[in-house]
């Protein structure tokens, strides 16, 4: 089934695409034709620009997008620092832990008191948001709704959000979004918006990307489809709030820091907008699997998403990949991903159902697990066994599962929250794992040992020394025909 069978039904309408340019009215004949900045914009409507790149990103990376509003953004009273936040300073001044150690967390709990805002917990990144450069990795349990007079937005970079449990409706200044399980949302840098809760409780993880923004990866060889495809992406359509009396607060994330500013006018007020910046969503049940179809596990990049590229081709800042139902057919293949040491980092969380490369439960529906650079893993010992010893028949994977990964070139360090406060980090993941392996290696009788040391007779192809001198040759030789080894 190529989408999602979602208990909650849809209720808004959007624009299809990935990286399209985008243009929606709630107002017929509030966008203007031939024009970004009239003088007089249609219907006293103010024209704002909302840049995501420099002015002058090259043409193919150039996201902006113009917003025709009530009243501009820029209407609000200063911004006052707020309460600190698990994001913001901890005792130990926000430090970050880089341990090789591989880490795994239980499920993290529901928090009925939290709204979406102080729900955030950031448990691992890299970099800096003043720079621009890396990332940060959240998880999110929040069980009220924000308040109907805020808004909130991070300066800080992009929130790629995967949704594990409850249901999210999100109202941003471009369109309503409606965000369910096996969906996940990307809100830009810079953009207003506010979380309703409509089935109660939500829980989920974040991606915050500080630098670049998310692309579909290359697909190389692979052709023009598969993975997901850019039909497959959705963005919201124009829709305002009428202005009610009262005031508004404008909650911003800066740095980690919580600021807040009021108004009074809704943040909501933008009738019309085109442009390539702007909030959207996508159903991973369209993702199209691709696989081996005669033997050996692919690499994992195969299951990306979505990529942010760094600077050098081909290694990513962040990559989101996930691991959907899938057929496996591979001959003579140990099918499970193999054990490796990565230079990239991996952060994998699960949304539904068991992953097909852990066994025992350990590995459990929000819950998460962080394998950094260099940190050798893989399928634990009952995983082993039972794929070693399996009949190899096609076989489905993953039927009601959805497991996702976080990929970053840099070496992800954990928070003080994450490492300790949470108290979910699983004691004896290493030894549950992988400690029982077992050593299965046998040399059969007969087999010959071959040496690694040089013999007399045996020269592997160089130049005897030993021979020449012993036959009396003669000393003419030069140094290149000397072995290396000398």
């Amino acid at each position: 089934m190529p989408v999602t069978k979602f208990t909650t039904p849809e209720k808004y309408r959007y624009q299809n695409g990935f990286g399209s340019y985008h243009e929606s009215e709630a107002v017929t004949g509030s966008l203007p034709i031939g024009a970004n900045s009239p003088q007089k914009p249609p219907y006293g409507l103010y024209a704002e620009k909302l840049s995501g790149t420099a002015f002058t990103a090259p043409r193919h990376e150039n996201q902006q997008t113009w917003l025709y509003r009530i009243l501009p953004a820029a209407a609000h009273s200063p911004f006052n620092p707020r309460e600190a936040s698990s994001y913001n300073t901890n005792p130990e001044g926000n430090k970050m832990h880089q341990i090789p150690n591989q880490l795994r967390w239980d499920p993290f709990d529901l928090d009925e008191s939290a709204d979406w805002v102080h729900s955030l917990k950031l448990i691992a990144g890299a970099g800096d948001p003043t720079m621009k450069a890396g990332l940060g990795i959240f998880i999110f349990a929040a069980g009220k709704s924000m308040d109907r007079n805020a808004a909130f937005y991070s300066a800080d970079g992009d929130f790629l959000i995967v949704l594990q449990h409850g249901v999210l409706d999100i109202q941003t200044e471009l369109g309503r979004i409606l965000v369910r399980p096996n969906e996940i949302c990307v809100i830009p840098r810079g953009v207003r918006y506010r979380v309703d809760l409509p089935a109660g409780p939500v829980r989920g993880y974040i991606l915050e990307l500080y630098q670049g923004h998310f692309q579909l990866p290359e697909l190389g060889p692979i052709g023009s489809n598969c993975l997901a495809n850019a039909r497959d992406f959705q963005a919201p359509v124009a829709c305002f709030d009428e202005d009610t009396p009262g005031k508004y607060a404008i909650i911003s994330k800066f740095n980690g820091h919580l600021f807040e500013a009021s108004q009074d006018h809704t943040p909501f007020d933008v009738v019309a907008w085109h442009g390539l910046y702007y909030p959207y969503k996508y159903d991973l049940g369209r993702f199209n699997t691709i696989g081996s179809i005669s033997f050996d596990h692919p690499d994992p990049s195969i299951f990306t998403v979505l990529a942010a590229p760094s600077d050098h081709v081909g290694t990513s800042i962040a990559d989101f990949v996930i691991f959907p139902p899938r057929w496996l057919v591979g001959e003579d293949t140990f099918r499970p991903p193999w054990y490796h040491r990565n230079t990239m980092s991996e952060f994998m969380g699960l949304i539904g159902g068991e992953y097909d490369a852990k066994t025992g439960g350990g590995f459990k529906p929000a819950g998460a697990s962080l394998h950094n650079i260099m940190s050798a893993h893989g399928p634990d010992q009952g995983t082993h066994e039972k794929a070693s010893n399996a009949e190899l028949q096609p076989a489905k994977v993953g039927e009601g599962s959805m497991a996702f990964m976080f990929e970053s070139c840099l070496m992800v360090g954990v928070t003080e929250w994450g490492l300790k406060q949470c108290k979910k980090v699983q004691e004896g993941y290493n030894e549950e794992s992988w400690t029982p392996l077992k050593a299965h290696f046998k040399i059969p009788e007969g087999v010959k040992r071959i040496s690694n040391l040089v013999d007399a007779g045996d020269t592997n192809g160089e130049l005897d020394i030993g021979k020449i001198v012993n036959e009396g040759a003669q000393a003419e030789i030069s140094q290149n025909d000397l072995p290396h080894y000398t």
